[in-house]
């Protein structure tokens, strides 16, 4: 790795930031000063520190072993420093393995340091001061690199850390609508809008998206992680602890930094190519990763070009008639007929087909011997097709709808003008960039960082196949249905059964967009070697926009499957927000430290907010550190949730698809109905764990508490109360809504549980090396913490804005454990990788689910094989088996009672039960509302990687 052109600029910078201890003046002068006549014989020694490649390391600490007497590299990476007769030196740098030489009356010692060996030993984020290492840091953090990412055999980066961190869950949804375009995604059973995204350490931009769907991620937002190409990624740095204080908003349950390749000599261009077991979900991908120097040894520049394509996996359930039939009131005979000839009721679900360009670049150039320019830069475009709930044609029957009939043929002459049903679209297209400059500076051993980062996020969509069965434009033709004559608009009366003639079958409902501006100030220095401060300002601006869609996609029903966006739920929607922080780490021995950090924050909307982090590690050796931390956190109402008002089509138990309404707190419907705008999460964050390292085994045992007040959630679906002068009554039927939802600070939670790493690494195995790694996560507590807080109106209809269903998506629907098992052989030029992750329960209480039962998702491991061959110096052949044994989910009812039991005796009632879930079992293996991994069953990847 050509380290050269880019060490030399950062000397001071390493220096200031944790390379070294002391400054450099202050190295000089406890070498010329504290030490001379120490133990009364000096040996100068000199030499040169290069990486591998021979290239000079620029910055490399140097210190005398028991000693505080140290010195670094120059900018040719070479050094000379007095020591004791007998000393030790040690050589250090960031993200470099730890050399260790014996002086034994050497003049002249020179060494290369291999890159990587100790990676995990150095982290970055969580530390606002001085980095510290992994065994040193008071703070817990999983540091995974990029040869781990990869290995998974995973297509995206966010489907890999999945397999990689047992915290960290991602789940593929069922038909949702635009949530096909990014999964969500969590640490700690927290919701994707409670972990903070970096990249490079600097704000990630959130998704336009919004979850609105009776599936995990409910009513939150996160940033899309899945479109960072996974070939630009360094490493990757998870703090698993609250750090608002750190960062602001956000980061209540951790904080994900994603660091990019700085290479300038070092590419690699990489062919992925994969299918299931069942012969579909096709994929085929290229990605090239390169670099270059800029002028003589004074910049780099990295960038990553990803072109994929995954074509659609189909895992529909067969159908029951019987459940048909008595949800949509048809005839029996008619549907046992169609479901003859379509037993998945033409439903297709599963994994959607997706279509994904991906762009990145990093930058670094040298403006002074202490000044840095950096920069980075990643744009993402993606189209994502999946599909609707299949309209069969006893639910969009051809009486009701005769224009059909010449729109959507079906393939049974029987059938009355060849209609049989149909399937509309949903089809996505995002576009997600993200972009930061900035300078990075030492005047006086004060280190400067000043920046300015713009991201934003596009989502528009498509609804073909389809047609508005309520719109109405004049002049028009109609159709009388009684007469089945044509009449003129003038002609219409009240009752008559009236239908638009070529009606469009192509929609635009519009979509959402977001983005925002960052600017950040950051300063820290070394006081003395024991005391470090930092000190730093952000100032944010964000923009939420509804983008309206066209006329005919949200008139009257809107289009069927998939409404528009109204004029009046459209808009432009920004605020913003300066915040400052002041942290301190003070070294009281070299074992024990205390750190502290505070933080104010100003939004424009909602107010003021104060948080603290205080954290301490006391060393008793390196084989064994305490550590913990306590904090307080907050997290902003995101505008999505603050102005977000539309009309969507849910699946109802019993009762198929209808159209529901989401109010935002803002509208004149809230005030109606009595609910108050949104404030901002609090939380406490509380750890305390313990680590170490004895020889080849580490291991790290970390408890975790948070508690969050009014928690911001998707309420349930409110119904009318019966009441006809009720205003929730009014609005429901003056809107021709089924029901309602709203966002409300509606209740405070409690999550606690257990992380757990343990690794022995380079076993001698024959003639291989053999690594050993176990990691988990165990959920002791996540629950709700007091009563619902629902609003007057919602309270007296008897009804509630967190129902079972809701609790079940906020607290149980993730694994209560997960553990991953992994075993790494490297013999020869092959290289072998079984890893075996380990989903814990999840329970279920579904929309429609009788009271007295629950559904429980059954453990289950998962076993992935990765075969790697080394054919040459460069060119390596990779070959994944995901999923080895083909597991699925499965679930089974579990009675709460005796009534529940009495239920689960009767096969009747038990289906009844099992088709309001499964919407007559389209969604057999998952539910309607998700499950808790990935339901394609095996799948293979193969990969060929060319190093340049």
């Amino acid at each position: 790795m050509n380290i050269k052109t880019r060490m030399k600029k950062l000397l001071l910078v390493a220096i200031i930031l944790g390379a070294t201890n002391l400054s450099a003046a202050e190295s000089s002068k406890i070498k010329n000063e504290d030490f001379k006549g120490y133990n009364n014989v000096q040996n100068s020694v000199k030499g040169n520190v290069t990486d591998e490649s021979g290239i000079a390391l620029a910055g490399v600490n140097i210190v005398e072993k028991g000693t505080s007497n140290g010195t670094t590299t120059d900018f040719d990476g070479n050094y000379s420093i007095d020591v004791a007769d007998g000393a030790t030196l040690v050589f250090s740098y960031i993200g470099f393995g730890t050399s260790e030489e014996v002086v034994s009356g050497r003049s002249i010692i020179n060494v290369s340091l291999s890159e990587g060996m100790k990676l995990e030993e150095f982290i970055v984020v969580g530390s606002r001061t001085a980095p510290r290492s992994n065994a040193d840091t008071p703070l817990p953090v999983d540091v995974v690199g990029v040869k781990e990412l990869t290995s998974t055999g995973q297509a995206t980066f966010d489907k890999a850390l999945q397999y990689r961190i047992p915290s960290f869950n991602t789940v593929q949804t069922p038909v949702n609508d635009a949530t096909s375009l990014l999964d969500p995604y969590e640490i700690r059973n927290m919701g994707p809008s409670r972990t903070l995204i970096l990249i490079n350490g600097k704000r990630k931009n959130l998704s336009a998206l919004l979850y609105t769907q009776t599936s995990p991620g409910r009513g939150e937002t996160g940033a899309d992680i899945s479109a960072i190409p996974t070939d630009a990624i360094k490493r990757v740095e998870i703090l698993r602890d609250g750090a608002s204080a750190q960062y602001g908003s956000d980061a209540i349950a951790g904080v994900m930094n994603i660091i990019l390749k700085n290479s300038a000599n070092q590419g690699s261009a990489t062919v992925r190519a994969g299918i299931t077991s069942e012969g579909d979900g096709e994929m085929f991908g290229v990605a090239l990763n390169n670099g270059s120097e800029i002028g003589e040894d004074k910049g780099f520049v990295n960038y990553t070009v990803d072109l994929s394509k995954v074509n659609l996996s189909n895992r529909p359930g067969t159908v029951d008639a019987e459940g048909e039939a008595g949800d949509f009131g048809a005839n029996i005979v008619d549907v046992q007929e169609f479901l003859s000839r379509r037993p998945d009721a033409g439903n297709i679900n599963g994994s959607p087909e997706t279509a994904a360009a991906k762009f990145s670049v990093n930058f670094g150039y040298d403006l002074s011997e202490n000044t840095q320019l950096y920069a980075n830069a990643a744009y993402v475009y993606k189209a994502v097709n999946s599909f609707a709930n299949y309209r069969t044609p006893y639910w969009r029957t051809v009486d009701d709808f005769p224009y059909l009939a010449d729109f959507f043929p079906g393939n049974h002459p029987t059938n009355d003008g060849g209609y049989d049903g149909y399937v509309p679209t949903f089809e996505g297209l995002l576009s997600d960039y993200n972009a930061t400059v900035g300078f990075k500076s030492t005047i006086n051993d004060w280190n400067l960082d000043a920046s300015f980062t713009t991201g934003g996020n596009l989502q528009t969509y498509k609804v073909n196949n389809s047609h508005n069965r309520n719109v109405v434009f004049s002049p028009s033709t109609w159709v009388d249905a009684n007469s089945n004559g044509t009449v003129d608009d003038g002609e219409i009366t009240e009752g008559s059964q009236l239908y638009r003639e070529n009606s469009q079958q192509s929609f635009d409902p519009g979509g959402t967009k977001f983005s925002h501006n960052v600017g950040n100030i950051d300063i820290s220095r070394l006081l003395s070697d024991k005391v470090s401060i930092g000190v730093g300002a952000e100032f944010r601006t964000e923009t939420f926009e509804v983008i309206e869609g066209e006329l005919a996609s949200y008139d009257g029903g809107g289009a069927d499957s998939f409404a528009g966006a109204s004029p009046q739920n459209a808009g432009k929607f920004n605020r913003y927000n300066i915040g400052g922080y002041l942290s301190l780490d003070y070294d009281i021995t070299d074992a024990f430290l205390l750190s502290g950090t505070v933080r104010t924050e100003n939004y424009s909307d909602f107010g003021n907010a104060f948080v603290y982090k205080f954290s301490s590690r006391y060393k008793v050796s390196d084989a064994f550190t305490l550590r913990g931390s306590i904090s307080s956190g907050f997290r902003a109402p995101t505008l999505h949730q603050i102005y977000t008002q539309k009309a969507q089509y849910s699946f109802v138990p019993g009762q198929g698809i209808q159209v529901g309404g989401l109010i935002n707190n803002v509208s004149t419907q809230a005030k109606l109905l009595g609910i108050p705008q949104l404030d901002a999460e609090t939380s406490t964050n509380f750890t305390l764990g313990f680590g170490g390292k004895i020889s080849k085994f580490s291991y790290t045992f970390d408890y975790y508490n948070i508690a969050v007040k009014d928690r911001i959630v998707l309420g349930s679906e409110i119904g009318p109360s019966g009441d006809a002068t009720n205003p929730l009554d009014i609005l429901l039927t003056n809107n021709n809504l089924s029901d309602v939802s709203f966002f409300s600070n509606a209740i405070d939670t409690k999550t606690s549980g257990v992380d757990v790493v343990l690794a022995y690494k380079g076993i001698d195995l024959g003639s291989g090396s053999l690594d050993l790694n176990l990691s988990g996560n165990y959920t002791i507590q996540n629950e709700r913490d007091g009563a619902v807080k629902d609003v007057p109106l919602v309270a007296n209809s008897g009804q509630s804005v967190v129902n079972e269903t809701q609790e079940a998506l906020f607290f149980t629907s993730r694994p209560k454990t997960k553990w991953i098992l992994g075993t790494n052989y490297d013999i020869n030029k092959f290289g072998f990788s079984l890893n075996n992750t380990y989903f814990g329960k999840t329970t279920f209480q579904q929309q429609g689910l009788d009271s007295n039962l629950f559904t429980e998702f059954t453990p289950k491991i998962v076993t992935d094989l990765g075969i790697n061959f080394n054919a040459s110096e460069k060119f390596t052949i990779a070959l994944n088996i995901n999923n080895l044994l083909d597991v699925l989910p499965e679930w089974s009812f579990k009675s709460k009672n005796a009534a529940g039991d009495a239920i689960l005796a009767d096969p009747v009632q038990t289906k009844n039960q099992s088709n309001l879930i499964t919407f007559n079992q389209r969604y057999s293996q998952m539910t309607y509302d998700g499950y808790h991994f990935s339901q394609l069953g095996t799948m293979f990847n193969l990969s060929l990687n060319y190093k340049f």
